[in-house]
């Protein structure tokens, strides 16, 4: 790494204190508070960072901003002021937007028609996997010349452990981020955001705060009052429905969920309440863990003789969907996107894919999307057979990012639990102890 660092410890630097994102100066008690803080004594840039636990937090979110447009406006220079969305393809849908794209109210997921229709002069610009996945591995390169405890969660976003590297680098972790996030603005040419935080849940949450650019920390004194006015809607895995459930028993705050005890939230919402109350708490047990790294989990059978038959098909594709999800919990992993995979007898390869709102390591849930995907391409290839098809899941995360009880959709619930209770019976008498009726081909 280069810059300004100094052989600089906790102990050497006074609490009060902070430092210049940009020259990477340390201020001293007076720089760091007061009228005097607005500029850095050295270099003059506004982008100072002071809080009061600055030097002892460790676990950070880093998370590039609107990654997929910013690579293209790096490449092609004739991008760079304008309006650009990435995506079409076979969806039709937009992968990612930049910020200039989503002061119009461009956001990821939208239809491209009404994209166009938000933002009339934007570029539209088809997505390039190769180049942001080579991209996205210089990047994690360059976090793990920072500590080897690197748990990506996409192909532009990670959790970051610096816990006790400070005696190996000579400086704090804030101190450590600030640099990185210099080196990637002049070796990679992208601008990332940074939060940094006690736990994960903090630290994602902290991330996404002052973007792009930010460099957001949520400390421990603090954590219950800094989360006290957000929405529910800041806790991870609290979505449209669960918002609207807790609105319809008057929970709009996390600060409302904070004064209601733990085990009453349990009464009420079984465990998707127990986990409410300890984010709501700013408590998050889990680990940074670079083990999770795995990009894909799938499963996928060539025929005896090549298919045509739908239902045939689709019962192949039930039977892999299992088999790619008991992977999945053998693992610990859940999976955002579901992809099919199939080969034509004149041995066209196809793959289609469909974006989850939430991941999943759940058969059902991997089956009903494939099942989706695959009547959709019979559809457009209504005359061919098939010698291959797979089915699997892609944008691994850790399994207990994957299928949260929405306890505004109890069927879902039941759902989940359903799958549970014959896992545990499979796990105890055999795979072919419990079987559905779909399983016979």
């Amino acid at each position: 790494m280069t810059g300004l660092l100094q052989n600089l410890t906790a102990s050497d630097i006074d609490t009060s204190s902070g430092f210049c994102r940009d020259c990477l100066g340390i201020l001293n008690a007076a720089e760091g508070s007061g009228a005097s803080r607005n500029r850095c004594p050295n270099c003059r840039s506004p982008r100072l960072l002071t809080h009061p636990e600055w030097l002892h937090l460790s676990i950070a979110h880093i998370d590039c901003d609107a990654f997929y447009a910013a690579v293209e406006k790096r490449d092609r220079p004739e991008l760079a002021d304008k309006a650009v969305i990435i995506g079409g393809g076979n969806r039709g849908v937009v992968s990612t937007a930049c910020y200039k794209a989503r002061i119009h109210g461009v956001h990821s997921a939208m239809p491209i028609f009404e994209a166009k229709k938000r933002c009339p002069d934007a570029v539209i610009v088809a997505p390039n996997m190769g180049l942001y996945e080579k991209v996205g591995q210089e990047i994690r390169e360059m976090m793990r010349a920072l500590t080897p405890l690197v748990q990506p969660l996409s192909i532009d976003e990670a959790f970051l452990d610096l816990t006790g590297t400070e005696k190996l680098h000579h400086a704090p972790p804030a101190l450590i981020l600030a640099q990185l996030v210099n080196d990637i603005e002049k070796n990679i040419q992208i601008t990332v955001s940074v939060g940094l935080s006690h736990n994960k849940f903090l630290a994602k949450l902290a991330s996404d705060l002052e973007k792009p650019r930010g460099f957001s920390l949520i400390g421990q004194a603090e954590t219950m009052t800094r989360l006290a006015p957000m929405t529910v809607s800041k806790i991870w895995g609290v979505g449209k429905a669960s918002q609207e459930r807790l609105a319809r028993d008057g929970i709009t705050t996390i600060g409302q969920i904070q004064s209601i005890p733990i085990s009453d939230m349990v009464k009420r919402y079984e465990s998707s309440g127990f986990r409410l109350a300890e984010l709501a708490r700013g408590i998050d047990r889990r680990k940074v863990d670079p083990s999770r790294e795995t990009k894909s989990v799938s499963s996928e059978t060539t025929f005896a003789k090549d298919i045509k038959d739908p239902k045939t098909l689709q019962k192949h594709l039930w039977q892999l969907s299992e088999k790619t999800a008991r992977r999945c919990k053998q693992q610990g992993l859940a999976g955002r996107t579901v992809i099919l995979k199939a080969k034509t007898n004149k041995f066209v390869s196809l793959t289609r894919s469909h974006t989850r709102h939430s991941p999943t390591q759940l058969a059902q849930a991997i089956y009903e999307d494939g099942l989706t995907l695959l009547t959709y391409l019979l559809s457009e290839r209504p005359n061919d057979h098939f010698r291959l098809i797979g089915i699997g899941v892609a944008q691994i995360v850790d399994s207990e990012q994957g299928d949260i009880p929405d306890l505004a959709e109890p069927d879902r619930h039941k759902k989940i639990t359903a799958e549970r209770t014959m896992d545990k019976v499979r796990e105890k008498f055999g795979d072919n102890a419990i079987r559905k009726g779909r399983d016979l081909i």
